[in-house]
């Protein structure tokens, strides 16, 4: 194949992932229309998320082709925990509760830990990526919108304090990519999955959106 497979990943899922960027609740939430409690509620669901997609990586550290992805400077539960402490108190594990979206789209995660290491690449694709890039203009909204201390408590799911230089670690993850090593069906697979990935992140926004509407 001529079309490097970060290219080809990047390009076959753009219309899932600019159908989950504009979806009505992350529309209303970064726009204002939405409180604090819904931006609370969607960092709740992401911890759910990461839990399965950060959980696995001991399983899956010496693994030929997820390894190479899971790098420590990219871990993100620990900033959800402190976020989620500021955002809901100390207590908050107690009362946290997965919307059957994320209960779904976490499952997925967990299964492809257990028996399929290449879709897990599409997942950590999909979100990690996602999160060095979009999800920089989330912070920037939630600091204005909310009050948040630039970079502090509230928003720290989106500082990448241990990437030095976010450009340069993204065209590396891509390289990785290109040097994946799977076939070219499996390729293909990956893909697909990276599309699920963003359907059942949409999926969440849905879950979100209906049970924010009568804030809106």
């Amino acid at each position: 194949m001529d079309t490097p497979f970060s290219t080809l990943i990047r390009t076959a899922s753009h219309e899932q992932h600019t159908e989950a960027e504009t979806s009505t609740f992350m529309s209303d939430l970064l726009g204002g229309a939405l409180g604090v409690d819904a931006y609370a509620r969607y960092t709740e669901q992401l911890w759910f998320v990461y839990k399965a997609l950060e959980d696995g990586t001991e399983r899956l550290a010496d693994d030929p082709v997820a390894g190479p992805f899971l790098q420590a400077e990219l871990l993100r539960v620990p900033e959800l925990e402190r976020d989620l402490a500021h955002l809901r108190g100390a207590d908050w594990r107690e009362r946290a509760t997965a919307l059957p979206a994320t209960a779904a789209y976490a499952a997925r995660v967990e299964e492809c830990v257990r028996s399929w290491p290449a879709g897990y690449v599409a997942h950590h694709y999909t979100r990690y990526l996602g999160d060095l890039s979009g999800g920089q203009i989330i912070r920037d909204k939630a600091e204005k919108t909310w009050g948040f201390a630039r970079k502090g408590d509230g928003v720290r799911f989106y500082v990448f304090e241990r990437v030095g230089n976010p450009a340069a670690f993204k065209r590396g993850y891509r390289e990785l990519l290109d040097r994946i090593g799977v076939d070219e069906l499996e390729k293909q697979r990956v893909v697909a999955e990276c599309k699920r990935a963003f359907a059942l992140n949409t999926g969440v926004f849905r879950a979100l959106g209906e049970e924010f509407s009568s804030a809106a």
